[in-house]
């Protein structure tokens, strides 16, 4: 197409403005061809098949040229001729291509005893071998006693043996699970070496399979979101806020997701998403009235599926799901202590409600995570470039890196690896590029489908704004305890409601639930157990 192109250009200035000249161009031709026909060598045409090739193709390009200087590119039937010569001629170029790249690779791999010795994989073999267009991967027979770990230990071997570039060596296991077998990888052209556009959303519900990106093979990164906490991890300037964008214009075209949004650095980051975020905390003091106010949802919700028998929420229009988006999870940490005791509750107990998280951070260790109940609830773990491999442990799990999850190796902005339940194979990706102007005009279109909260949510934070008492009041009045076994002791057959426990002990949610517990644990009168039981019925349906 860029032949057939430059030589429709080419015709059209020739012949607007030096139609004369065509004898000079079949001149020029002729003398091309000859000097690539008898003297192609010295241009890396060592083979007779080549020179001849490449003669033909010049024969055909200057004598089109000629015509269309002389008569006009479009005068036929010089468009026909061309399109057909260009087909043609381009069957050759990309069989002897493709046949040249093939023929290279199994003259490397031909030596592979020798470069697996170097590597200390003595005693494994290729299997089969496939050459694709950004370099060649092929299937790796380890040798006995051999793992896949201790090929992802050789990747730096291999790169030197197979002479590849630096990080240009893929090792993963592969698909059927088997111990000895691996699958190599060797980049040749680097698939993500520039920015992806963000197409637009590939969802229009919580319960499809979002897009983040591509993989280095072209494949989609698809995540199933519904009922999944998510963590995105990185350094500051590696891609973690442009993932986290992509992912906001996926679930913002979603019309059964609510979204709220906690954002420390006074909105710099959330900010553009405003007309699409519910509700949006900029300060410590908001942060943690907003997860006191989604542990709220959670357990209204919770009451709801109770009565109603159920043990999920399914996500509709009428009733969303909510999604919390925490950028800068760490700052949250040391700024609002008192959410973290709210998150960790929402990770433990918001999926079946799906009330869900979704935390950004530059490095989540214990300290920055609060409480580890967040961080091991987390399902979807995304990993840009991180400074040290430790690091990578802690955002994917730990022991991750020796298997092959390398993340500190990633080496451009937007470039990332992702553990789920779904993509359990270290496999670079990268994430969709989206600008601040794309930001914008997502938002500005997304703004208009935004559901509103639903009723039994709307209804359970009216309730609980209308009660004038405080929580976790340290410690619980003694009163409020005696209450509680009381009310637990008087129980009806059918059970007793946590509202009603709540009313009668003028206390939050959070402290009944764990007042039960503590009942429950010390194992105190047969019917105050029976009655914990029978107040608590969301947690067996759960």
């Amino acid at each position: 197409m860029t032949m057939l192109a430059l030589l429709i250009g080419a015709g059209t200035i020739l012949h607007g403005s030096y139609r004369l000249w065509w004898p000079t161009v079949a001149g020029i031709t002729t003398l091309v061809a000859g000097l690539l026909l008898y003297a192609g060598r010295w241009v890396n045409l060592t083979r007779p098949i080549e020179r001849a090739y490449a003669a033909t193709a010049t024969a055909f390009a200057g004598g089109w040229l000629t015509a269309a200087t002389a008569h006009g590119p479009f005068i036929k039937p010089l468009p026909l001729v061309l399109a057909i010569g260009c087909v043609v001629l381009a069957v050759p170029w990309w069989a002897h291509r493709r046949r040249r790249a093939r023929v290279r690779v199994e003259r490397t791999l031909a030596a592979w005893p020798d470069i697996a010795q170097a590597a200390g994989l003595a005693g494994s073999r290729v299997q089969s071998a496939i050459v694709d267009l950004w370099g060649y991967r092929f299937r790796l027979g380890l040798g006995l006693g051999q793992t896949v770990e201790d090929a992802v230990a050789a990747v730096p071997r291999l790169e030197s043996a197979l002479g590849s570039t630096r990080g240009g060596v893929r090792v993963q296991p592969v698909a059927s699970k088997k111990a000895n077998r691996a699958d190599v990888r060797v980049i040749e052209t680097d698939p993500h070496a520039n920015a992806i556009t963000w197409p637009g959303p590939s969802i229009t519900s919580i319960t499809q399979p979002a897009k983040l990106g591509l993989f280095e093979d072209g494949a989609p990164v698809r995540v199933p979101l519904l009922r999944r906490h998510g963590l995105f991890g990185g350094v500051s300037g590696a891609g973690k806020s442009g993932g986290v964008n992509v992912l906001l214009g996926e679930l913002t075209a979603c019309p059964d997701v609510i979204l709220w949004g906690i954002d420390l650095k006074r909105g710099m980051e959330l900010q553009p998403w405003a007309s699409c975020i519910d509700r949006l905390a900029t300060t410590p003091q908001e942060a943690e009235a907003l997860l006191r106010d989604a542990v709220i949802v959670l357990d209204g919700r919770a009451d709801d599926l109770a009565q109603r028998g159920k043990r999920v929420w399914d996500p509709s229009p009428a009733r969303p799901a909510l999604v919390i988006i925490i950028d800068e999870y760490a700052e949250l940490a040391g700024e609002a202590p008192q959410a973290i005791d709210h998150a960790d509750s929402i990770a433990r107990r918001g999926r079946a409600v799906a009330v869900q998280l979704v935390a950004a951070t530059q490095r989540p260790s214990k300290d920055a995570m609060g409480k580890s109940a967040v961080r091991s609830q987390m399902d979807i773990r995304v990993c840009f470039r991180v400074r040290e491999a430790r690091d990578a442990d802690l955002i994917l799990g730990q022991g991750m890196v020796k298997t092959g999850w390398h993340a500190h190796k990633l080496d451009a902005p937007g470039k990332f690896l992702i553990s789920s339940p779904d993509h359990d194979i270290p496999r670079r990706a990268r994430t969709y590029l989206l600008d601040d102007h794309g930001v914008h005009a997502t938002a500005e279109r997304h703004s208009a489908h935004r559901p509103s909260l639903d009723a039994v949510s709307a209804q359970a934070l009216e309730r609980a704004a209308e009660m004038p008492i405080t929580e976790d009041a340290p410690p619980p009045p003694r009163e409020a305890e005696k209450v509680l076994v009381v009310a637990l002791r008087q129980a009806p057959p059918e059970g007793v409601r946590i509202n009603d426990l709540m009313r009668a002990t003028r206390m939050r949610r959070t402290w009944v639930y764990q007042r039960l517990q503590d009942l429950a644990r010390t194992q105190q009168a047969e019917q105050v157990s029976r009655g914990f039981w029978r107040a608590t019925p969301e947690k067996h349906a759960q």
